[in-house]
C-alpha cells in the first residue's frame, strides 16, 4: 500500500513530538522501546512491537514489544521468530494493513495464552536503504480496523528509525572509543608498574627462602610466592582483556558480551560472563564465527526450554578454546531432547573444527553445555 502523507495538523504535531522524544534517547534498547510505544500512542493500538532481523535476513533476532504485561508474555513462552504474517513482511518488506490477521492466507494463528489480535499494520524499517526489521501495531482501540491515516503514521514513524538507530549506534561507538583509550592506559600501567613490582617482590621472597630456618615461616613464604605468581597470571589475563589486538574492530570478548546482551531480551535477564586467558589474541576468525553461532544457539535453547533464572557463560583458552554455558533450569533428558536442529548444529560445528560437544544435567539442577575446539 502506498504512503499517502499525513495531512492532519494534530497528527503531524504528535508525530513530530514522538520523533524528537525517540531521537533524544541515545541508548539503542531505549530507542527501540520508544518507537514501539510511540506507534501505539499515535495509532490507538493496544499492542506494538519491533522485529529486528537476524544476520541472515530471514528471521528475527530481537523482538521488542509493548502493551503486553510480563505475566502474559511469560505464559506465551518464546518470542516470535518470523513466521506467518511477520515472515511475510520479511519476504516482502512493504507496508501491510489488515482488518483481520486470521483471515490472511499466510496467518498461522497464535500460541496458547496469546491475547486476541485482529487489526494490524506492519511497515519495514530501513537503515541507509537496507531493511533492518519491521514495525508492527495491532488491535485498534475502539475500532474494528486501522485507518489509512494510521498506516501513514506507522510508515512515517518507521522512516525515522534509521536516523534514530544510527544516532544511538554513533553514541555507543563514541563511548567505546573513549573507553578504549582508558583501557589502553590502564593496561599499560598494569604491565609497566604493577606486574613488575609483583615480580620483583616474588623474586625477593624467593631469594630469602634459603635464609629462613623456621619450617612454618618457610611454608608461609612459599605460599606467598605462589599467590604472587597466581596474581601475576590474573593481572596478565586482565591486560589481555583491556588491550585487544589493535587491528580488531571488535574482539571476540566484545562479540560474546554483545551476544549475551541480546539474549537477555528472550531470557528475561542477562547471563553472567567470565573470561579466562588471551581470548582476543588466540581465537581466530574461523573459530570465532562458529563459537558465536554456538553461543547464540545455546542461549536460545535455554530461553526456549530451560525456564532458567540464571545462566553462566565461561569462555577460556589454553591450547584449545572452551565454551561452557550452564543454567539453573529444569534440566534435560539428553536422550529425549527436542528433535530440532540446534544441538546437532552445535555438535557439527565442534566436529568440523576437530573438537567435542557435550550436554549434561547438573547435580544441583539445570544443564551444562560444554564445547571444546583445539587451537592451531
Amino acid at each position: 500500500m502506498p504512503y499517502h502523507g499525513i495531512r492532519d495538523p494534530d497528527q503531524l504535531q504528535a508525530l513530530l513530538g514522538a520523533v524528537l522524544a525517540i531521537e533524544s534517547d541515545l541508548e539503542l534498547p531505549g530507542v527501540l522501546h520508544r518507537i514501539a510505544k510511540a506507534a501505539c500512542s499515535l495509532t490507538g493500538a493496544r499492542y506494538g512491537a519491533l522485529g529486528i532481523l537476524d544476520p541472515s535476513g530471514k528471521g528475527l533476532a530481537q523482538f521488542v514489544h509493548v502493551g503486553m504485561d510480563d505475566a502474559t508474555a511469560a505464559a506465551i513462552g518464546h518470542l516470535p521468530e518470523g513466521a506467518g504474517i511477520l515472515g511475510l513482511l520479511i519476504v516482502e518488506p512493504t507496508p501491510l494493513r489488515l482488518a483481520d490477521l486470521s483471515a490472511h492466507p499466510d496467518s498461522i494463528g497464535f500460541p496458547p495464552s496469546h491475547p486476541p489480535m485482529r487489526s494490524f499494520i506492519g511497515a519495514p524499517l530501513r537503515i541507509r536503504g537496507e531493511v533492518y526489521g519491521n514495525l508492527y501495531v495491532t488491535e485498534k482501540r475502539g475500532e474494528s480496523e486501522f485507518s489509512e491515516s494510521d498506516e501513514d503514521i506507522v510508515v512515517a514513524l518507521a522512516g525515522v528509525v534509521g536516523i534514530a538507530v544510527d544516532n544511538a549506534r554513533l553514541h555507543a561507538r563514541l563511548g567505546e572509543l573513549s573507553l578504549a583509550a582508558d583501557r589502553e592506559r590502564i593496561a599499560r600501567d598494569l604491565h609497566d608498574t604493577v606486574i613488575q613490582r609483583l615480580f620483583a617482590t616474588g623474586l625477593a621472597l624467593q631469594s630469602a627462602l634459603p635464609l629462613v630456618q623456621d619450617p612454618e615461616l618457610r611454608s608461609r613464604v612459599e605460599d606467598a610466592v605462589r599467590e604472587l605468581d597466581d596474581t601475576i597470571r590474573q593481572v596478565r589475563t586482565t591486560i589481555f582483556a583491556l588491550d585487544p589486538p589493535p587491528t580488531a574492530e571488535r574482539g571476540v570478548r566484545a562479540l560474546v558480551l554483545e551476544t549475551c546482551a541480546e539474549a537477555a531480551r528472550t531470557l528475561g535477564f542477562e547471563p553472567e560472563v567470565r573470561f579466562v586467558g588471551a581470548i582476543d589474541r588466540r581465537v581466530g576468525t574461523s573459530v570465532a564465527t562458529e563459537l558465536l553461532a554456538t553461543l547464540r544457539e545455546a542461549l536460545s535453547n535455554v530461553a526456549r526450554h530451560a525456564r532458567a533464572h540464571t545462566v553462566q557463560v565461561e569462555l577460556s583458552v589454553d591450547d584449545a578454546v572452551h565454551l561452557r554455558v550452564t543454567d539453573d533450569g529444569v534440566g534435560t533428558d539428553v536422550g529425549t531432547h527436542s528433535p530440532g536442529r540446534g544441538l546437532p548444529n552445535i555438535a557439527e560445528r565442534a566436529e568440523l573444527l576437530g573438537g567435542t560437544f557435550t550436554l549434561s544435567g547438573r547435580t544441583a539442577g539445570g544443564t551444562e553445555m560444554a564445547w571444546h575446539v583445539p587451537l592451531g
